[in-house]
């Protein structure tokens, strides 16, 4: 995850301070606590590589310009320019965006909801490394998406394994370093709850696959 929605105050100070230490080559471990008790964890030196397994089969599906919602570093803008293609990645974290183009990416401090440049012209979507948990609603987020996609768009989701419980609510942010944030909206999608929240959304599965542990699933316009 890359924690890319709107935040309170002190969520990007700990967000922002842990992607800086993490690129200067620091493991920094960073949870996300639930309201019910549930917690994610995740280092944040993993964004900053160049590859992460389970990267390959995502960046094949998109063929086209491509939007990154939640860049964070920009490890896949970059990667997706190197293939060749037009890619824009987006995130609402500073430093993310320093970082990001100090890699050599086209990359936008902006907020998925607020106005985007290529609004119904995108190819391809995508919302990796938990970024379906932006905002805390992933319906909301999911139309969203589905308003950015030109009609014959595609929109490549990463997903919580099924079995997972997905959620929706308030969430926190801390650092290895005892930091914490105040509370933001997160949320959670676990694969076998996709299909549903698709067709809310306008949206339906065209395909679903796994690779290195990690759950993805390709949605098109309905």
């Amino acid at each position: 995850m890359t924690i890319t929605s709107t935040l309170p105050a002190g969520a990007p100070a700990v967000f922002d301070a842990a992607l800086a230490r993490a690129a200067a080559g620091a493991s920094v471990i960073l949870t996300v606590r639930d309201a019910g008790g549930g917690e994610q964890r995740v280092d944040a030196a993993s964004w900053c590589r160049a590859h992460l397994p389970g990267d390959g089969r995502l960046l094949d599906r998109c063929g086209g310009p491509t939007l990154d919602v939640g860049c964070g570093p920009g490890r896949l803008t970059v990667a997706l320019n190197r293939r060749g293609h037009p890619a824009l990645g987006i995130d609402v974290s500073a430093t993310a965006v320093r970082l990001a183009r100090a890699r050599g990416a086209t990359a936008l401090r902006r907020d998925v909801f607020a106005a985007l440049p290529g609004h119904g012209r995108w190819r391809h979507l995508l919302l990796a490394d938990g970024n379906i948990g932006i905002g805390g609603d992933p319906r909301r987020l999911l139309r969203r998406c589905r308003d950015l996609l030109a009609a014959d768009g595609r929109l490549h989701v990463e997903l919580a394994p099924p079995g997972t419980r997905s959620w929706s609510g308030d969430a926190r942010l801390s650092a290895g370093d005892g930091a914490a944030s105040d509370a933001f909206r997160w949320a959670v999608l676990a694969a076998d709850d996709l299909a549903a929240l698709a067709a809310a959304s306008a949206l339906r599965v065209l395909t679903s696959w796994t690779e290195a542990n990690r759950w993805f699933a390709t949605l098109i316009p309905a």
